[in-house]
């Protein structure tokens, strides 16, 4: 989109200027070539890590060094419902790291995913093309996002409807069972917190908050439909 060209262009320079890699091998270790951004043994080689920031919930981390850069997103997050996605969405990526050669399996904390870029990996590769692939990324990841979540609620208002249309009455068993059916659809992550009270005992109905609310708000309009008129 038009609002998104600026940050990207910024991520873009920010980019093809970090790598810049040369082949460096270890001051610590004889015959050993390792990212200095991770080992992290010789604060020289370290450079000034760089912050391209959006907004709170949208910004890259580029931490460069004198023979590797690593790439950290935080995908935007506007619910509760987004936060479970992005995170099923960046963990899936990250359990199959091995054929993005540049993706790292664990994220930088407070980022979503993180990416590693060596200087054998701008020998064997173009870096020009590189750097289009974490921009094509940025792009497309939150439309992958947006199309889960309007799949997410399509599928949570089926499946409420499909348990109240057929009731003529629809006593409260019937209301937290739509609810918990909803809570298992969106992902366990969803599941309001419990405490350790003897509170946490009550019904998972009434322990909704947040992104809750919008799914019992539903469950209660089909509860309503449903119910015959007087």
């Amino acid at each position: 989109s038009q609002s998104l060209r600026p940050y990207l262009q910024c991520v873009r320079s920010s980019l093809t200027a970090a790598l810049s890699l040369s082949n460096f091998a270890s001051q610590t270790s004889e015959r050993h070539n390792v990212p200095e951004i991770e080992a992290k043994s010789s604060p020289e080689l370290l450079l000034n890590p760089l912050t391209v920031s959006r907004n709170e919930n949208e910004r890259v981390l580029v931490e460069p060094s004198i023979n590797s850069v690593r790439i950290s997103i935080k995908i935007k997050q506007a619910d509760e419902i987004e936060n479970i996605l992005v995170h099923k969405f960046t963990r899936f990526l990250t359990q199959r790291a091995e054929p993005f050669f540049i993706l790292r399996r664990k994220p930088v904390k407070g980022y979503d995913i993180s990416f590693l870029i060596t200087n054998f990996h701008t020998e064997e590769m173009l870096k020009h093309k590189l750097v289009d692939f974490i921009i094509q990324f940025m792009e497309e990841v939150d439309k992958e996002i947006s199309e889960m979540k309007l799949f997410l609620n399509a599928r949570a208002r089926f499946v409420a409807e499909s348990f109240l249309t057929p009731v003529g009455e629809t006593p409260p068993l019937v209301a937290i069972v739509a609810y918990v059916a909803l809570v298992r659809l969106s992902g366990d992550a969803s599941a309001p917190n419990r405490s350790t009270t003897e509170d946490s005992r009550a019904p998972a109905c009434l322990l909704a908050s947040g992104a809750q609310e919008s799914l019992v708000i539903l469950a209660c309009s089909s509860l309503q439909q449903a119910s015959p008129r007087k």
